[in-house]
């Protein structure tokens, strides 16, 4: 391949995912008119259209999808070996993006994060806070973070965090006037706050275990938050159930602010992972940014 043919096919790729001439022109530090003759030439060499342009909007053909899917592990691999050749400067470098949950982001990766940063100057991290579950390698993420058990088997995860438990925690005032639940299935005789999930927008199912058992109880109460801490706040306030990490009301059980309930139920499960593709080359910097997070206890 010719090194001109190797850059009309990087800016198509970057046309097509910025769907913009004007922003992947900014990107790559060239004129419009410039990169629009580019991507006419590469057309013109393949005898294909690849792009559909509109004054609003600019998209990929299917001959363009088709291309791009090729070109964007190979992409890739390129520019992961190139942030490799890092490892050859005196200090790492480079940015580094990651998709996580808010709980993993304060929890897990801030502390560490807050560590290791001011040793090295010239890494950058972008956290993007999302329940949802992405795809990163369609989103161009360096990794991401999730439980164990979410994991697709063909990335490479390592173990961030001891493991993790739900538990139900409700008030002293609440539980006087109620009493405590022993099995899951006394939970539709009381009052519990329910949480809504971001991702699919559902009502979450409270997952309990015992001795092997496994139930998902969908319960029943007249508050829905989308934030754990408002859960939290409604529990202390005696409005109900609440159930939510067990770190999360470490404070509260140590002071009697709140008190667990089915607590042979609540059984620990895997905890947060960092994964990434298993192709992917790691960089000097993300390779700190591992060690950092990787749990030894």
């Amino acid at each position: 391949m010719q090194r001109e043919e190797l850059v009309d096919l990087n800016a198509f790729a970057v046309v097509a995912e910025e769907k913009s001439f004007t922003r992947a022109a900014a990107k790559l530090g060239t004129s419009q008119s410039s990169l629009s003759h580019t991507i006419r030439r590469l057309e013109a060499r393949l005898g294909v259209r690849l792009l559909t342009r509109t004054t609003r909007n600019v998209a990929p053909t299917e001959a363009g999808e088709r291309l791009l899917a090729t070109l964007r592990p190979a992409l890739e691999s390129i520019g992961a070996e190139l942030a490799s050749l890092s490892e050859l400067r005196e200090k790492p470098a480079g940015t580094i993006r990651i998709t996580t949950s808010e709980h993993a982001a304060v929890t897990v990766l801030w502390p560490a994060l807050e560590r290791l940063l001011p040793q090295y100057p010239d890494i950058h991290v972008e956290l993007s806070i999302d329940s949802g579950l992405r795809d990163i390698v369609a989103d161009r993420f360096d990794a991401g973070v999730r439980l164990g058990e979410a994991i697709a088997k063909d990335m490479i995860a390592v173990r961030i965090s001891p493991d993790m438990r739900m538990i139900v925690v409700g008030s002293p005032a609440y539980l006087d006037r109620h009493p405590a639940p022993k099995t899951p299935n006394d939970l539709a005789e009381h009052s519990c706050i329910n949480q809504r999930l971001l991702s699919a927008g559902g009502l979450y199912a409270w997952e309990l275990e015992k001795d092997g058992r496994e139930v998902r109880v969908r319960v029943d109460g007249r508050l829905v938050f989308n934030n754990v801490g408002m859960i939290v706040r409604a529990a202390k306030a005696g409005l109900g159930l609440g159930f939510v990490m067990d770190d999360h009301v470490a404070e509260d059980l140590a002071s009697g602010r709140l008190v667990q309930v089915l607590g042979d139920w609540c059984t620990p499960f895997s905890g947060y992972h960092l994964y990434y593709p298993s192709r992917r080359q790691p960089s000097a910097a993300f390779s700190l940014l591992v060690d950092a997070l990787r749990y030894r206890g």
